[in-house]
C-alpha cells in the first residue's frame, strides 16, 4: 500500500522560510518521480516542483529560484525548502507519486504566509 505523509508546515511571516517533508512507504522509493502540488484557497490545484529518482529537478515558473527539491532515498523522505515566501505562497502542499498511472497523495501540510 502506497501512503504518503507530509509535515512541516505551519505559519511564517513574509519573507521567511520553511521545510516540507514528504516520507513515502509502500514503493521502491528511487525509481519514481516524486512531485510537490499545492492548493490555495478558491484556487486549483498547482504543480510546483518534481524530482526524478536520480534527482533531476523541475519548478514552476512562480517558484524558481525560491523553493528547492531535493530526496533522500536511504531515507523515503522528499523535501521542498522555501525560502523568500510570500502571501501568495499560502496554500495546502501535497506531495504526489504515480504508479502504474494510479495517483497517490499525502494529506497535505498547511503552509500559511502572514504577517
Amino acid at each position: 500500500q502506497v501512503r504518503l505523509v507530509e509535515s512541516g508546515g505551519g505559519l511564517v511571516q513574509p519573507g521567511g522560510s520553511l521545510r516540507l517533508s514528504c516520507v513515502a512507504s509502500g514503493i521502491v522509493f528511487n525509481m519514481y518521480v516524486i512531485a510537490w502540488y499545492r492548493q490555495a484557497p478558491g484556487k486549483q490545484l498547482q504543480l510546483v516542483a518534481t524530482i526524478t529518482g536520480s534527482g533531476s529537478t523541475a519548478y514552476a515558473d512562480s517558484v524558481k529560484g525560491r523553493f528547492t527539491i531535493s530526496r533522500e532515498n536511504a531515507k523515503n523522505t522528499v523535501y521542498l525548502q522555501m525560502i523568500s515566501l510570500k502571501a501568495e505562497d499560502t496554500a495546502v502542499y501535497y506531495c504526489n507519486v504515480a504508479r502504474n498511472g494510479v495517483p497517490y497523495w499525502g494529506q497535505g501540510t498547511q503552509v500559511t504566509v502572514s504577517s
